[in-house]
């Protein structure tokens, strides 16, 4: 679990601590007063266990502090956008996954994405999302709608010849040498990024982070910002929905300084095509 996630927990169990405390009762008072095991006040107020809407409503009311649930649910809200588990996701299938996406991109002006192992959604040709989608179908379950779930993807990247709006992507050069799919499937998605870097860079940039740049800092993670109002990253197990300022300025100040390393145009090129001969004569 990430840290955001745990904050958030700890936070809420302290405001719910509090409201106990001013009201003058013990934690088994007010586990008895609910119907509760005590424990579960113990596990809820020390952010072991995350309280349900109706924990929090009842709660307040127990300890005659209705006025304060609003703010609590909301920071419940917060948390439970922050964490959303993977299988949780996946189970409406992939189909409707990447048609969230869109409605989400849809309403983006500028997307910033980083990557430092695989090729984003946006860019991936229908064979490397095939196999993309495959693998989380075939580790997490649920609907298995994969044909739907690569035209969705190949759907989404419309957006990219929106003039009304704008794209940076920056991928590790790792990106390009990492086999997350068969050979000849990467040896396509190669030569679908290099014609994407001939784009129009007024919309679509494409920045590479070659292996002999010296990096500024070390990115932890890919990641995605959306207007510098959202950042959506992906952990093993769950989607973050990071909504905060602070922490939407710390991504895009590690983006900006990965980008500041990028190469671009025809050097980024270049990394892609020598990626490019290195894997195909292999192939040979």
């Amino acid at each position: 679990m990430s840290d955001d996630v745990h904050h958030i927990r700890i936070a809420l169990g302290q405001r719910l601590r509090g409201l106990r405390t001013s009201a003058g009762r013990s934690g088994k008072e007010l586990a008895e007063s609910l119907g509760w095991a005590p424990s579960k006040i113990s596990k809820i107020e020390h952010g072991r266990q995350t309280p349900s809407v109706d924990d929090i409503t009842a709660w307040a009311r127990a300890c005659g502090a209705e006025d304060t649930t609003d703010d609590l649910l909301s920071l419940l809200g917060s948390l439970e956008t922050l964490y959303a588990e993977w299988q949780r996701i996946l189970r409406a299938g992939t189909g409707k996954r990447q048609q969230t996406y869109r409605d989400i991109e849809s309403r983006t002006s500028t997307l910033r994405v980083f990557e430092s192992l695989l090729i984003p959604g946006l860019l991936q040709t229908p064979d490397y999302a095939r196999a993309r989608l495959a693998e989380n179908i075939e580790t997490w379950g649920g609907v298995n709608d994969l044909d739907e779930g690569v035209r969705e993807r190949m759907r989404r990247q419309e957006g990219l010849y929106d003039s009304g709006r704008r794209f940076h992507f920056v991928l590790s050069e790792s990106v390009l040498r990492t086999l997350l799919c068969p050979p000849r499937v990467m040896a396509g998605q190669l030569e679908r990024l290099i014609a994407l870097s001939l784009m129009d860079t007024a919309r679509v940039r494409l920045g590479v982070v070659p292996f002999s740049s010296v990096l500024p800092l070390s990115p932890k993670h890919g990641f995605w910002i959306f207007d510098d109002q959202l950042v959506i990253a992906e952990t093993v197990t769950a989607e973050l929905h990071l909504n905060q300022p602070q922490e939407i300025e710390q991504y895009r100040r590690v983006f900006d300084a990965l980008a500041g390393v990028a190469y671009y145009d025809s050097e980024a090129r270049q990394v892609i095509t020598d990626a490019l001969s290195d894997l195909t004569a292999t192939l040979d």
